[in-house]
């Protein structure tokens, strides 16, 4: 066995013994110490042989320490199909996802049992003018089969300096054959809001995903729309259809800020972990900043993650009516932990709750008006019209919100 390999797995064991007798506390009282000294050790030593069987036998020679981050990948992609180990360039494409701002086509993929699936394209992006749906299933990068990539990989190899060319091929559900899909890279600085006035004073807001600067972008579009319709009107906003239809998530505190803004009071979400730091609930403040006015919330199944905090929130209030179909199903909330060098696991550390309690991890938000999308939205970007004839679930919501009544700011003479 190399110096190296057995220098690792020195440190490697020690570490193990030591967490497992720190951690056993009153277990090892119980139990003879034997047995939890036994077990880390035997593991070991069959990862030991493990790796030493594959320095020597592999059919291609291997580096040590490509070696031994493999074997950290596997312990924690194996853990669930959302975890995983960030080399220092990967850490930092995460960093800048949240912010906004990255390089590469502008998806957003999850693992679905064996499958690599397109959660949902980002409006304006590569991949969302090319034509990539939700639900594809990635089956190829540059000719090369993904069946044996784990998630980050699968990122990271859609990922690279803007201007540079990637291929993809999918499967697509009614189509026989794969769909071919020729990409150019690109730095996207991802605007997550679009917002306009419909009808006089029915507010139409967007959002195409949460990041860092997304509360900050819904704040300024409301005090447009309100501005608006207080010159076009004379009364305040009548209505807001809120449109999360293929809003593949992203930042929670950003998902808990939004909620906010529309609710007086009241629990937005719970999580539930191990760790003290993985157990908390937000609650909102008080100064719903549309004073009630209805809101109509359009989901689909791109509708993942934050998007589903939001949807699930406003309707266990009673605070929106959610419009569509049943959303992702990602109930599970991801921490980024930074390690020596640059680098940082991604791990689930909670379950997340809606206010009523329930987990829609697997299961998804259900509509209260269960209405199939018309497959033309969302195929536009922030920055083209709406279809107000063909989108059948947004001519749902403008139906139901044109029944409420109408509130005005102003008090009678």
């Amino acid at each position: 066995m190399s110096i190296k390999i057995r220098a690792t797995l020195v440190l490697v064991i020690g570490t193990i013994l030591g967490v497992s007798l720190s951690l056993g506390g009153g277990a090892i009282n119980s139990r003879a110490t034997a047995d939890t000294r036994d077990l880390p050790w035997e593991q070991a030593h069959l990862l030991a042989e493990v790796m030493e069987r594959v320095k020597r036998d592999y059919v291609e020679p291997i580096d040590d320490n490509v070696l031994l981050e493999k074997a950290i990948r596997g312990m924690v992609s194996d853990l669930d199909r959302h975890s995983a180990f960030l080399d220092a360039d990967e850490y930092k494409d995460i960093r800048v996802s949240t912010s906004g701002r990255y390089t590469g086509v502008g998806i957003e993929v999850s693992v679905v049992g064996e499958s690599l699936l397109v959660v949902a394209p980002i409006d304006g992006t590569p991949a969302h003018k090319a034509g990539v749906m939700a639900g594809d299933e990635i089956i190829s990068i540059d000719d090369r089969s993904v069946a044996d990539d784990g998630l980050e990989e699968t990122i990271q190899k859609l990922r690279g300096r803007a201007g540079t060319p990637v291929s993809m091929q999918v499967r697509r559900a009614g189509y026989e054959d794969a769909l071919s899909f020729r990409l150019t890279r690109k730095k996207i600085d991802v605007a997550s809001v679009r917002h306009e006035i419909l009808e006089g004073s029915v507010a139409y807001l967007r959002l195409s995903q949460f990041n860092q600067t997304t509360t900050d972008e819904v704040s300024r579009a409301l005090d447009e729309m309100m501005q608006e319709a207080q010159e076009n009107t004379g009364n305040m906003l009548t209505g807001m259809i809120l449109d999360l239809r293929n809003n593949p998530g992203g930042v929670l505190d950003s998902a808990v800020d939004i909620t906010d803004l529309f609710l007086n009071d009241g629990v937005i979400v719970s999580a539930h972990g191990r760790s003290p730091e993985s157990q908390f609930t937000r609650s909102a403040q008080d100064g719903d900043i549309l004073d009630g006015a209805a809101i109509a919330v359009l989901v689909n199944g791109g509708s993942a993650s934050a998007s589903e905090i939001v949807a699930g929130a406003l309707q266990d209030h009673n605070r929106a009516t959610i419009i569509g179909t049943k959303t992702f199903g990602k109930g599970l909330v991801q921490t980024v932990m930074p390690l020596s060098k640059g680098r940082a696991i991604k791990l689930t550390t909670s379950h997340y709750f809606t206010p009523s309690g329930d987990s829609i991890n697997e299961v998804g938000v259900q509509p209260d008006v269960y209405i199939e999308g018309s497959g033309q939205h969302p195929d536009h970007s922030l920055r083209t019209l709406l279809d107000r004839e063909g989108d059948v679930q947004l001519i749902e919501a403008l139906e139901l919100l044109r029944n409420q009544p109408i509130l005005q700011s102003l008090a009678p003479d």
